[in-house]
């Protein structure tokens, strides 16, 4: 078991609070994506804390390359994201105090990576989940990487909803030629 002091405690009180702070909104309308988004982002957070000492200490292992190229993977699909985003994010914006600025698109984006996969954020955080769990594989890790890609699951199916609810017939379209998170399966 990994040896907690008080700078842990303190740095993971500190990024709680900063997860609160960038949530305050969302967590105000239980049921958004937003709201699921936030307790997502927690489990995740202690997730890290505990596999934090493990973190690139023998990258020779199995676990530690697959923890690698999960990473890997979920920068670039966090990369590939935002560039998709930055172009619609002039223009008319979409009017909800819960998203944040990039989310307030009010063009439906399905060109570069969102041509193949609805949400490449939220598949860029369950890469992120199961790398920081192969860090240094446990049951209590496996029951929060377990817990925190339940609740990002649950905020892809809030994210569809406010999005269906919003762009209508296009969104459900959309949803008919492309995948959640990885192209051609899931």
């Amino acid at each position: 078991m990994p040896y907690f002091g008080s700078h842990d405690l303190i740095a993971f009180l500190l990024l709680s609070g900063l997860l609160v702070a960038v949530s305050h909104k969302p967590l105000r309308r239980p049921g958004s994506h937003g709201f699921y988004r936030y307790f997502a982002w927690q489990t995740m957070l202690v997730l890290i804390f505990l596999n934090r000492p493990e973190w690139g200490e023998h990258p020779e292992t199995l676990h530690q390359q697959i923890a690698t190229v999960l990473q890997i993977s979920s920068l670039v699909l966090l990369l590939a994201a935002l560039s998709g985003l930055l172009p619609a994010y002039g223009g008319k914006r979409r009017v909800d105090a819960t998203l944040y600025e990039f989310e307030k698109t009010s063009r439906l984006v399905s060109s570069g990576v969102f041509r193949y996969i609805r949400h490449p954020m939220y598949a860029s955080l369950l890469a992120l989940t199961w790398a920081v769990f192969c860090q240094d594989p446990s049951w209590p890790g496996l029951a929060l990487a377990g817990l925190a890609t339940a609740l990002l699951v649950r905020t892809t199916l809030a994210d569809e909803a406010e999005c269906l609810a919003y762009f209508g017939e296009e969104y459900r379209r959309y949803m008919q030629r492309t995948r959640r998170y990885l192209p051609f399966l899931l």
